[in-house]
């Protein structure tokens, strides 16, 4: 055979040995690629992992300090609590001290200006008396008062202004009427009877009193503020009356 022709044969024979190797080293670079991709995702679950371990233990100490904060919060709420309760005590049982120290002064001013004004009575003469029935009845009632029966004194004054409900001392029998119920303590219907004056008697001489008497009813009541305010309209109303000067003293001692 010419050598050309050998030559040829060898080449084709020789060929598909060196296609194989080819393939081989295509293959085993694509396995070192993949072993080289694999470890670097293994390396990065790890950081992954590592990181999120280190996340997790940050997290449980932030936690645990939030928890450590509120426990703290919650001592101090509950010792701020217990100090609240102990100065709301303390603040009841002062307004009650307070409530009791008025009530007590009043009382005292009451008799002091009921002694004076007993006094009084007892130093000036006597009004003009009315007709004969009517001054009866209305001794009557009074004697039934200075004696201290109250209840039968307010009864007797409201038997008096049922029969006499024109007489000149309509006016003072509505007064002694609330004067009767404040002694019985009846507060309210004292307080009742002299607004009914004031309506019914915005003239009177009376009237300051029973404003007065309003004032020391609505202490009573605890009404402390409502009791103040009486005080002051009868000083700006009543200026000249002996009930504002009465008043004047109650409101230096009821001071806010």
């Amino acid at each position: 055979m010419p050598r050309r022709f050998l030559a040829a044969l060898l080449l084709l024979g020789a060929a598909p040995a060196v296609a194989g190797l080819f393939d081989d080293d295509v293959a085993r670079q694509r396995i070192v690629e993949q072993q080289q991709r694999i470890e670097r995702l293994e390396t990065q679950h790890r950081d992954t992992l590592a990181r999120i371990g280190k996340t997790e233990d940050a997290l449980n100490q932030r936690l645990l300090s939030l928890f450590n904060q509120i426990e703290a919060l919650s001592a101090e709420i509950n010792r701020l609590q217990g100090q609240l309760e102990v100065l709301q005590n303390g603040i009841a049982t002062a307004e009650k001290r307070q409530k009791d120290f008025y009530v007590d002064l009043d009382t005292r001013l009451r008799r002091l200006e009921d002694a004076a004004a007993a006094a009084t009575v007892a130093a000036t003469a006597a009004e003009p008396a009315p007709p004969t029935d009517e001054t009866k009845a209305y001794e009557a009632a009074q004697e039934l008062r200075k004696t201290g029966n109250y209840k039968g004194a307010a009864a007797a004054f409201q038997k008096f202004l049922a029969a006499y409900p024109k007489s000149t001392l309509a006016a003072a029998a509505q007064y002694w009427i609330g004067e009767s119920q404040y002694h019985l303590k009846d507060y309210k219907s004292a307080i009742a009877s002299h607004q009914k004056l004031i309506a019914g008697y915005p003239d009177s001489p009376k009237v300051p009193d029973a404003k007065l008497n309003m004032a020391s009813a609505l202490l009573e009541l605890g009404n402390i503020g409502a009791s103040r305010k009486t005080l002051e309209e009868i000083v700006a109303k009543h200026p000249t009356s002996e009930a504002a000067d009465k008043a004047k003293q109650r409101l230096a001692v009821l001071k806010p």
